[in-house]
């Protein structure tokens, strides 16, 4: 039997380097692998083996089945590509240049208001970054003045990965890479860095909350910047989003990572103040968690806290493109719905 084994996949080699449709690959599957094929014959001619040679030569002709199987799985893969390259040879060349029509894609609604803001703060010396969506438990937390069994780890429901990393739960996880990466300010001019990115959090979803959300994050270093600084570029940036004076408070906020730490909430824009589910009947939306650069943070970044000072602020940007598209409900922006987000678009 072992000798008609060796035959059979020797028949089978020769056989499917001469297929070059799936038409004639489904013929080789029935010849060998079919309820009379070569293989399955084979299966049953073990009724006529003693105990111990059904043993031996039923675990070769599985092994055989299970080749031939896994062969015709690759072979089916390497001629869909196959197909796909010849329709793509024989396709019609495309003018890349056309203008495209009313099926040309635009805009997410937060990528418009992220570009915008990106604009802005360009337009006073920042440097745009980006931090990674994984980072590690040292990056999110502790180099943030956040340690081990900190109460305020608890305020954010993080997503653990097996390897011990984490989705990121706040831009502020950037921080210390980029401190290190352009350190102290060395020619008077301060350090100005601006990253957005996505966060993670496993939030109880609701019209002001989701899993999956995104942040733009600032920091400014310098010889003496202050918490004037900080007000001033809070407040152009407002200005220049919403193109009109924009009613907010600062109040005093608790974040490990600054001291004295703010918080910058927005007038309701879907109420007008009145109070509605989106801000939870306040009338007004946490928008700004902001404040002065803790030392420890500084120190953990390789910059000097007893020369140099900062601010740091997190922008909600999926809240800030609520308030200036007056959209009620945060689960839209993850929706999928092309029709309602298109209508942003600009």
């Amino acid at each position: 039997m072992l000798e008609n084994l060796e035959k059979i996949k020797q028949q089978f080699s020769e056989e499917l380097n001469a297929v070059n449709s799936n038409a004639e690959l489904e013929k080789i599957r029935v010849s060998f692998l079919g309820k009379k094929g070569l293989v399955t014959e084979q299966l049953k001619n073990l009724r006529d083996l003693t105990p111990e040679e059904k043993k031996t030569a039923g675990m070769q002709v599985n092994k055989l089945k299970n080749e031939i199987e896994q062969a015709i799985v690759e072979y089916q893969k390497t001629l869909e590509e196959k197909e796909y390259l010849q329709e793509i040879e024989n396709s019609e060349h495309y003018d890349y240049t056309i203008p495209g029509g009313r099926g040309a894609g635009t805009l997410h609604p937060i990528s418009i208001v992220q570009k915008q803001i990106e604009d802005i703060f360009k337009t006073m010396g920042f440097i745009i970054e980006d931090g990674l969506e994984i980072q590690t438990e040292y990056n999110n937390f502790e180099a943030v003045n956040i340690p081990k069994n900190h109460p305020a780890r608890d305020m954010q429901d993080t997503y653990y990965l097996d390897n011990g990393q984490l989705l990121k739960t706040h831009t502020s996880a950037a921080q210390n890479a980029i401190m290190k990466k352009y350190g102290a300010p060395k020619t008077g001019e301060p350090l100005r860095v601006l990253f957005p990115g996505r966060c993670f959090r496993n939030e109880n979803l609701d019209a002001s909350h989701e899993n999956t959300f995104f942040q733009l994050e600032g920091i400014m270093i310098g010889d003496d910047i202050s918490i004037s600084n900080l007000i001033y570029f809070m407040k152009v940036l407002l200005s220049e989003v919403f193109e009109r004076d924009v009613k907010v408070r600062l109040r005093p906020g608790f974040f490990p990572f600054v001291e004295p730490g703010f918080e910058l909430d927005i007038n309701c824009e879907i109420c007008e103040g009145s109070g509605c589910p989106t801000c939870k009947h306040s009338g007004w939306l946490e928008l700004l968690p902001c404040g002065m650069i803790h030392p420890n943070v500084l120190r953990m970044g390789g910059i000097d806290p007893d020369k140099y000072t900062g601010f740091a602020f997190g922008l909600g940007l999926t809240r800030l493109a609520m308030m200036k598209y007056n959209i009620k409900d945060i689960r839209l922006f993850n929706s999928g719905n092309i029709k309602q987000l298109r209508q942003f678009t600009r």
